[in-house]
């Protein structure tokens, strides 16, 4: 059982065997009646001294002071810390000194989580503390928290290598608690926005996660098998597909976060999970959608902060309405000084390559003309920004423009130079869908792992009839990085997907 452990954890076991030999269960199958946390009592008690006079809270110790008969500790519980106080006569009456002599001056650590009851006073010192009355051990913690030494302020490890923080999540979380705030701050900002499409009507629904053909998005799927179906399915990298077909049966406005999956590379950006909404709503374009979206992060903002303006790095992004509107054309030409609009894939070929932008053989015009903005374009935009109007070749699920030959009604809301949102007006012309998905087909031929397949059913539901529909994606991992102003996506996942960790630990 002891092999392989640290000294600090064998002492640990050690106390924990000494506990159960004096007749204390360290893992207590009862719960604690917890009726206050440390927020409440750091809000409320300086107005009013007279509360908190009959306290129970639970939380771990994260620091010690041992002064005789008296002691000090630090408790964290869900909202914060509050300072302790306990006198050895107060949660050991009469002779009995075992619990305060042996228990608690040799046989608790810091991580072990307890409750206590007491009242709160203020110290000499001015801080507000619970005068303990009696003391509860909850769970016995195996493992010591990364702290440096324990001085009277109880130095802590910082406890900031990236990639240690990411794996063990838990950790990072009782060691640098200022984190939990990104994670309020992601369900707010998914509460604000859910509570926005609510308001408009729309209704939130699930659709598969597993499917037999990937689709809505240009990218490489997860594959895997069900035995008792004897069929391939793939983790769905979009749930456009299935949304349309709700809007052929009738819906006018339906939406869902989903959970998406991309089996492709991951940098600070991209994890191969992560999470969209994507809303559909029938008798409207792309143009309505861009005053819907410009008016919902917008309240977001103001939700979260009360502000329109956040600091984004060494930026101030201010999400008022309404944001600039550039075409797909116009951005390239104003970045690049090259008017790339008519020119055939041999010449966007050869001017990506002078422009030192990496293509390979496999990219069509689209994914050239991609390449092109992502590389010299998108950094640049900062502040919201719509680019309108793509080449048809980039956007094989979005209507044709209404006036402009060889566009599509597509825009991409750009911010801090990234996108946050993708939309369309959706194409609902089965012919034209499935000549678009046959060129995806052709693009596949040549070697593009992320080319569409062509979807029949989704066919013949559109054959049926779809009304004029525009539809949104819009990260939610990607907003919830600008709006809490974190550098990398796996700040604002609580378990990021990390390599294996072949490393031998403890």
């Amino acid at each position: 059982m002891a092999f392989g452990l640290r000294e600090q954890e064998l002492i640990r076991r050690n106390s924990l065997s000494e506990l159960i030999k004096l007749g204390i269960n360290p893992y207590p199958p009862e719960g604690f009646p917890v009726n206050t946390t440390t927020c409440e009592i750091k809000k409320n008690y300086p107005e009013d001294h007279f509360l908190f006079q009959d306290v129970s809270i639970a939380g771990r110790i994260m620091s010690r002071r041992i002064m005789g008969a008296a002691s000090f500790l630090e408790l964290l519980d869900s909202t914060g810390r509050i300072q302790l106080y306990l006198k050895r006569d107060d949660i050991c009456p009469g002779e009995d000194k075992i619990l305060y002599n042996t228990v608690f001056k040799k046989l608790l650590d810091i991580g072990d989580i307890i409750g206590v009851t007491g009242f709160v006073f203020i110290t000499q010192m001015g801080e507000i503390t619970i005068h303990v009355k009696s003391l509860k051990l909850l769970c016995k913690s195996l493992r010591p928290l990364p702290i440096v030494k324990e001085t009277e302020d109880a130095i802590f490890d910082a406890f900031t290598d990236p990639e240690q923080r990411y794996r063990q999540r838990y950790l990072d979380l009782i060691v640098n608690p200022q984190i939990k705030d990104v994670f309020l701050k992601r369900t707010m900002l998914i509460d604000s926005m859910r509570g926005y499409l609510n308001s408009k009507g729309y209704l939130e629904v699930e659709t598969p996660v597993l499917q037999p053909l990937y689709g809505g998005a240009a990218a490489r799927p997860f594959k895997t098998f069900h035995n008792s179906l004897d069929a391939t399915l793939y983790l769905r990298i979009a749930n456009e597909l299935y949304l349309k077909r709700l809007i052929v049966g009738g819906f006018d406005g339906v939406y869902e976060f989903s959970k998406d999956f991309r089996n492709e590379g991951m940098d600070r950006f991209h994890n191969p999970e992560f999470t969209q909404m994507e809303l559909y709503v029938a008798y409207k374009d792309y143009e309505w959608m861009m005053s819907l979206v410009e008016e919902m992060v917008e309240k977001i903002a103001l939700d979260l902060y009360g502000t329109t303006t956040i600091k984004a790095g060494d930026h101030s992004i201010d999400f008022k309405r309404p944001w600039k509107r550039l075409s797909m054309y116009e951005v390239i030409k104003q970045y690049t000084g090259i008017d790339i609009e008519g020119k055939p894939e041999e010449e966007l070929t050869s001017l990506a390559l002078k422009l030192d932008i990496p293509i390979d053989k496999t990219m069509a015009k689209g994914k050239i003309i991609d390449q092109i903005f992502g590389e010299k374009c998108e950094p640049n935009l900062i502040q919201p920004t719509f680019i309108t109007d793509y080449p048809i070749e980039m956007s094989p699920l979005a209507k044709k423009h209404r006036s402009k030959n060889g566009l599509v009604e597509r825009f991409e809301a750009i911010c801090n130079g990234k996108e946050l949102c993708n939309a369309f007006s959706e194409l609902n012309d089965p012919v034209d869908q499935r000549e678009r998905f046959e060129s995806q087909i052709e693009l596949g031929k040549r070697g593009d792992p992320e080319s569409m397949v062509l979807d029949e059913d989704f066919l013949k539901a559109l054959e049926f009839g779809m009304p004029p529909t525009a539809g949104l994606g819009i990260g939610i991992d990607r907003l919830t990085m600008i709006m809490t102003n974190s550098v990398s996506i796996q700040d604002v996942l609580f378990f990021p997907q990390m390599r294996p960790d072949k490393r031998i630990t403890g």
